[in-house]
């Protein structure tokens, strides 16, 4: 458990560190960012990583896209 909120923690340090400048490359680095920590926080937890990946890369890329 430990692991995984450490793990949370520097992703949402990533994710506001990415910031662009138009939607499109915010969502963008948004979705890849969201892929990779959705992956690991699965597979820490015990989930399955493709599934991590393709639910935090969709999070990920929506949040980029609509933020300013």
């Amino acid at each position: 458990m430990r692991v995984a909120k450490i793990v949370l923690l520097l992703s949402a340090s990533l994710g506001l560190a990415a910031c662009g400048s138009t939607p499109g490359t915010r969502a963008v680095t948004g979705g890849l960012l969201g892929a990779g920590a959705g992956a690991g926080v699965s597979a820490v937890t015990g989930g399955r990583p493709a599934t991590g990946a393709l639910i935090g890369g969709g999070v990920g890329a929506v949040g980029g896209a609509v933020t300013h």
